[in-house]
């Protein structure tokens, strides 16, 4: 599907940008931009991957220049560059809107203005019902796309999101900082045993964005329908594959923190197209023109259900085990304790 075509991938030295790279530098696709604004980061996946075809640009999604000049015959872009810690958020809120907000509103115009066939925003299950800064940017992420979609046309730059749980062993993810405690035998850190979250991997992550890709109107929102796990049980899976016996130390709910998340919120359900594995939400086709629309209320959305991390299918401990073991970062990691 990228065949000689240029793919840009906004913060593409993260977790996503690393495994989009695994994914198709052994493919026909003729160049992947990674855009971002960490040079050591940079250099340090230029020396790893030592490949042609991986292109290098600082700049900052703030900086509508900087994109702008980027993305000059970009054919495809991956927009996964935000702030996404949740207390840091939390305690620098306009950082947040200058990344989250208006570093999207920055991507969207420079690849309308370069001519991009396809932009995909990544954005996640915080977006819905937000309490926190992070979820509430990444909510107006979503409507800034949403709204710029309405006045382009089909013929011109597609713009749609994707929205995932929790990536497990991503940056920032409990996970990573789980394996750590264990391995240096300290107590693991929990803030809540029985919070809930959706547990998907980089791989499926991924999947979610190349079906958005495939799959995708003007304005669209892709769902992975997920399963979730609590975090007391995310910590006996652990435990068990580590072979560890680690005081487990609940410490508090940190700011901004759910107690579940929700995937798709119930008035979104009541218009969603079921995909089988995903969920299309459409975009709001009506226009400022109110007295247009007859406004008639409908029992389907009084009766559904929001998509939550609480009423989704809930993972085994067994099941937990084998989706860790799917993942290269605990594989490494189990490896690494075994050569101690």
């Amino acid at each position: 599907m990228f065949n000689d075509t240029v793919l840009l991938i906004t913060g593409g030295t993260g977790s996503f940008g690393n495994a989009v790279l695994s994914r198709f530098l052994a493919t026909n696709i003729k160049e992947i931009r990674i855009f971002s604004r960490d040079e050591k980061k940079q250099d340090d996946m230029r020396h790893k991957l030592r490949n042609e075809k991986v292109k290098y640009y600082i700049g900052d999604v703030r900086d509508y220049g900087s994109i702008n000049k980027a993305l000059n015959n970009v054919d495809y872009v991956f927009h996964a560059a935000a702030l996404k810690q949740v207390p840091s958020c939390e305690f620098y809120p306009i950082q947040a809107v200058k990344t989250n907000i208006l570093g999207t509103e920055n991507v969207l115009n420079a690849a309308i203005v370069n001519s991009v066939k396809k932009v995909i925003v990544l954005s996640t299950d915080k977006a819905v019902y937000p309490i926190n800064v992070m979820g509430m940017t990444k909510a107006m992420s979503e409507k800034v796309m949403v709204a710029r979609s309405r006045n382009i046309g089909n013929d011109n730059t597609l713009l749609c999101a994707t929205r995932y749980g929790n990536v497990m062993a991503s940056r920032g993810s409990v996970i990573p900082l789980f394996i750590k405690q264990i391995i240096e035998e300290k107590p693991l850190t929990v803030t809540d045993p029985e919070m809930t979250r959706f547990m998907m991997s980089l791989n499926q992550a991924v999947e979610l964005v190349l079906f958005a890709f495939n799959h995708a109107n003007q304005g669209d929102i892709f769902v992975q329908k997920a399963p979730a796990a609590t975090i007391e049980d995310l910590t006996i899976a652990l435990k068990q594959l580590f072979k560890a016996d680690n005081e487990v130390r609940v410490i508090g709910t940190r700011h901004g923190e759910k107690k579940f998340e929700t995937l798709v919120s119930r008035e979104e359900l009541a218009g969603a197209e079921d995909l089988d594995d995903y969920l299309r939400l459409r975009p709001d086709s009506r226009d400022l023109n109110y007295d247009k629309y007859f406004i008639k209320g409908e029992n389907k959305l009084s009766i559904e259900k929001d998509y939550t991390s609480h009423n989704t299918r809930r993972l085994s401990i067994e099941e937990i085990k084998a989706l860790l073991l799917s993942l290269d970062y605990v594989k490494d990691a189990l490896k690494e304790k075994e050569n101690q």
